[in-house]
Order: C-alpha cells, then sequence, then structure tokens
C-alpha cells in the first residue's frame, strides 16, 4: 500500500511539471529520478532514438550517471533493450546482460549491469525513444517493472508532444507573418512599378494637354489620348493586380465558379464537382487557394493525364480535394505548407497522400460555423 501511495505521488510530481509546461530537460531529469527511486534500480536512461540506428541520451539517472551522461549519442548492441524496443516497439527485458554481446564499446551495456528492462516512448504514433531501467543485482527485475515505467513514458509523451505543438505553432505563426509581409511587399512592388507609374504618367500627359489646349495648340488632342491610353492600361493593371490577391470569379461566383476558372487554364482536363454554395469568406478563400495551389502543382510537377477536383459539405465540414494520376512523391512544402498554417487559423486541417507512381490526393478539412 505504502509503495502505490508512493507512486501516486512521483505520478503526480510529474504530471505538474507536464501541466506547467516545464522546459523538456526538466521533466525528463524528473521523471528518471522518480522512477530509478520507484523501482529501486542503479540506473534509469530515457534515449531518443536518430537516424542511422544511433540514440541520444536526454535522462540519466542513477550510480552509472557518469559513464552515459547527457548528451551521450550510442549505438547499441544489437540484443540489447534499447535496440529491441525500437526493433519491435514494444516492451523488453533482459534478464542476464552476460549473454550479451555489444557491438561498440558505447553499446550501453556499461560494465556491472545484470539486468533491464525498457518501456517504449510513443508520440502520436510514432516511436519516439525508450525509458530503461538497469539493475546490477544477481536477481533480474521484477515482473511489472514495465507497467511501472509505461505510467511514466507515458507523462513523458506528452510532454514531449505539448513541447512539439508549441514549437509547430511558433514556427506556424512565424510562417504566417513572413507570408503576409511577403504578400505586402509584393503588392506595393506591384502597385509601384504597374498602376502607379501609369497614373504618374497620365497626370502629366493630361498637364500638358491643358497648357496645349490653353495656348490652343493642336497637341492638346493627342496628348489627352495619350493620358486615355496611359489610364485605361492602369485599369487593366489593377484588376489584374485585385485578380491576384482574390479573383472576380470567386468574388462573385463562389468556390464553383473560382475552381472552373482554374481548371479552364489548366493544360490538362480537370473535372470539377463542386456542390456546395456560397460560404464564409475565409473559408472560400482558403478553399480557393488550396485548389489553385494544387493545381499549380499537378501542372508543374505530377506529369498528370488528367485531375480532378471536389467539393462538399458533411456534417457541418467543408471537405475540398484535389486528385490527379500523375507521378506522386509529392510532399508538403513550400505553397501547400502555407495552406497549411492558413487552415489551422480555421481550425482546418490539410492531408496530402503522394505514393510513388500512385498520383496525388490533396485534401482539406475546414469546419463551417453554426
Amino acid at each position: 500500500m505504502q509503495r502505490l501511495a508512493y507512486e501516486h505521488a512521483a505520478l503526480r510530481r510529474v504530471a505538474r511539471l507536464v501541466a506547467r509546461e516545464s522546459p523538456a530537460p526538466e521533466i525528463f531529469a524528473a521523471v528518471a529520478r522518480e522512477v530509478g527511486r520507484l523501482v529501486a534500480v542503479e540506473a534509469i536512461r530515457i534515449v531518443r532514438y536518430e537516424d542511422g540506428g544511433a540514440a541520444e541520451v536526454v535522462a540519466s539517472w542513477g550510480r552509472l550517471e557518469t559513464a552515459l551522461p547527457v548528451g551521450a549519442h550510442v549505438r547499441p548492441g544489437h540484443n540489447t533493450v534499447v535496440s529491441t524496443v525500437r526493433r519491435t516497439g514494444r516492451p523488453a527485458r533482459v534478464d542476464d546482460y552476460e549473454r550479451v554481446t555489444a557491438v561498440s564499446p558505447s553499446s550501453m551495456c556499461e560494465p556491472g549491469i545484470r539486468s533491464a528492462v525498457g518501456t517504449p516512448i510513443v508520440v502520436e504514433g510514432r516511436l519516439w525513444g525508450v525509458m530503461v531501467a538497469a539493475s546490477m543485482q544477481p536477481e533480474p527485475l521484477p515482473d511489472g517493472s514495465e507497467e511501472q515505467l509505461r505510467q511514466f513514458t507515458e507523462l513523458v509523451a506528452t510532454a514531449i508532444s505539448n513541447i512539439q505543438a508549441r514549437s509547430d505553432l511558433a514556427a506556424s505563426r512565424a510562417r504566417i507573418v513572413a507570408a503576409t509581409d511577403e504578400e505586402r511587399r509584393r503588392v506595393v512592388r506591384d502597385l509601384h512599378d504597374g498602376a502607379q507609374q501609369r497614373l504618374v504618367h497620365t497626370i502629366i500627359t493630361l498637364k500638358l494637354a491643358r497648357r496645349a489646349l490653353e495656348r490652343g495648340d493642336g497637341d492638346g488632342v493627342e496628348l489627352i489620348d495619350e493620358a486615355l491610353r496611359q489610364a485605361e492600361r492602369a485599369n487593366r493593371e489593377l484588376r489584374e493586380l485585385a485578380h491576384g490577391i482574390l479573383p472576380s470569379e470567386l468574388t462573385h461566383g463562389g468556390l464553383g465558379a473560382g475552381a472552373e476558372a482554374l481548371a479552364q487554364r489548366m493544360p490538362l482536363p480537370v473535372e470539377v464537382r463542386v456542390t456546395v454554395g456560397r460560404l464564409p469568406r475565409p473559408v472560400e478563400a482558403s478553399a480557393y487557394f488550396l485548389v489553385a495551389e494544387a493545381l499549380t502543382n499537378v501542372a508543374k510537377h505530377s506529369r498528370a493525364d488528367r485531375a480532378e477536383v471536389t467539393a462538399r459539405i458533411e456534417e457541418g465540414t467543408l471537405q475540398v480535394e484535389v486528385c490527379d494520376d500523375g507521378v506522386g512523391g509529392a510532399r508538403l512544402g513550400g505553397g501547400l505548407l502555407g495552406l497549411a498554417d492558413r487552415l489551422a487559423v480555421l481550425d482546418g486541417r490539410l492531408d496530402v497522400e503522394s505514393p510513388a507512381d500512385g498520383g496525388t490526393r490533396v485534401a482539406a478539412t475546414i469546419p463551417l460555423a453554426d
């Protein structure tokens, strides 16, 4: 009973650190310390898996702390707890380490360790690392040790997930700010280099025309014609600029009309099946830009023969998909990453499925406000 009370108290202490969003090293160290005292072993390691079979020690507690300190990079032997958990994704134990042959001096089989158990740390469905409890006693660690570790690894996984979410949110906000600033600079540049120059030319020409008319000079009509041509060109450039911000087809006809206009500009057949009416402006614009970006990628990279755009409402949620029969291999990056950020503002989600030689599916889910 006393042991169970201590276990619950230890879990509560770690949970408070996680709830306070404490830094990861502080949480890892606290978990290692609490688990070491609870399980009564000589060493606790929290290890993060790296590419190529290597691993990094992110927490180390106990008598062997200096042997593999925090920050050490190791390559575990084939039959160690660390490598077995990585291979299977399940808890593992070694009851007699004398039978395990390390592949290198840094195999995490420190001299004196007789047995160990390890429990995987799974973050959002992905194997992130492992927590290992190691004993120097001749008897193997008792049954149930894995379960004691598991409760703490779940807290570690929650902490890592929270930290990653905060990091992703900060990166998303930074990308949105950068994209907004870049778009603003583009609009200013296009206005300055295009319509603004035309309008300045128009003003100067009209002033010259007025002087010519005041003098009774025959050049006045010709100057007015020139000013009119410049004004018309400025008007066209302003329309084109406005089209690049929010196209008239979308503004006047909604998502269906906007998607049809995009399809007509494509160099390959695009079937449009949009069964939605007018939508809230932010949702409609985000859905349109998703279709535009996805179709642009189809034209540039997919080598597809055809594509399809669909949009429908299911249970209060807008579902938008752009599919093609191209070479696949697309990734969530570039313009699509910016769209994912934009959708996140609307509590939406962007998914990209693009197996090699299997075509590409870009899908967005956007909840509609009641």
